[in-house]
């Protein structure tokens, strides 16, 4: 009755003689100050991890257990701890309760509004061990390490090919199910990715924001200025594994490949002749229909 009173009454006579802090109960006092000497009584037999409190000895324990006690009433989704119930019934109720002092935004659990506070303060705490790259998030940064240990653990269940992020795998899942959820607003034209949306409708407004720094041509997307860089480099990274022979574009590489595969998919209708290069037929094609070629 005496414990309860406190409850109404405010009173905390339990007294912290390090750091102050008051309490209304003996018992919280004594787990607090497991806090200062850093005492863990309580320990796991399974896997020998202590803890400071009973109550986190027994939310351990459903690790192993499996036990979910705290059940959503709207889609019986179970949880191993009542934080985690309370954090997911947010989702049906739509309550946001963590708010942004700067922009406002408002969050359903702490830890998002804590997430977004960085994009403010540019606080980036997770570091990268080998390169040094900092994040704001620690699932960035875990996203980041597969660069350097070129773990791909995302598979896609078709055709085996392997990602290292889920983006990357849903957006392959398209080559395989022809999904196209991207529309140009302009001619109707639909995308696989934003991405390529995004590159697709330059055609219509125009932009190149892309600068060649050597002779100021201007591309539409990234890609075809780095082909074109190689116009002023030289660089020829495409090398035909049979004869050394380098060329600048893939496509060039993939036309010559023919050569030593005897492969000629390009055929003439009138005389049914076989040529390996579009090109070739197209030159072909002017002994039948009587052109000739322009001349110098």
């Amino acid at each position: 009755m005496k414990r309860h009173l406190r409850i109404h009454t405010g009173e905390k006579q339990f007294k912290c003689d390090i750091c102050d802090k008051q309490f209304s109960e003996s018992g919280h006092l004594e787990n607090h100050m497991r806090i200062h000497t850093g005492a863990k009584p309580f320990k796991y037999d399974i896997c020998d991890v202590r803890f400071s409190q009973s109550g986190h000895l027994k939310k351990h324990m459903r690790i192993h257990t499996g036990e979910k006690p705290f059940k959503c009433v709207i889609c019986n989704k179970q949880f191993s701890e009542s934080g985690h119930l309370k954090n997911h019934m947010r989702i049906h109720t739509g309550e946001k309760p963590f708010k942004c002092d700067i922009c406002d935004d408002r969050f359903s659990q702490s830890g998002h509004l804590k997430n977004h506070m960085r994009i403010h303060t540019g606080e980036k705490p997770f570091k990268c061990d080998i390169c040094d790259e900092q994040f704001s998030r620690s699932g960035s940064r875990k996203r980041h390490m597969r660069i350097h240990t070129g773990e791909k653990p995302f598979k896609c269940d078709i055709c085996d090919e392997r990602f290292s992020h889920l983006e990357s795998l849903k957006t392959h899942m398209r080559i395989h199910t022809g999904e196209k959820p991207f529309k140009c607003e302009v001619c109707d034209e639909w995308f696989s990715q934003s991405g390529s949306l995004k590159t697709h409708i330059r055609i219509h407004t125009g932009e190149k924001p892309f600068k060649c720094e050597a002779c100021d041509a201007r591309f539409t997307d990234s890609s075809t200025l780095k082909k074109h860089s190689r116009i002023h480099t030289g660089e020829k990274p495409f090398k035909c594994e049979v004869c050394d022979k380098r060329f600048t574009p893939n496509d060039s590489l993939n036309i010559h490949t023919r050569i030593h595969a005897g492969e000629q998919p390009y055929k003439c209708e009138v005389c049914d002749k076989m040529f390996s290069q579009s090109g070739s037929l197209k030159s072909h094609t002017r002994i039948h229909i009587g052109q000739k070629p322009l001349k110098c």
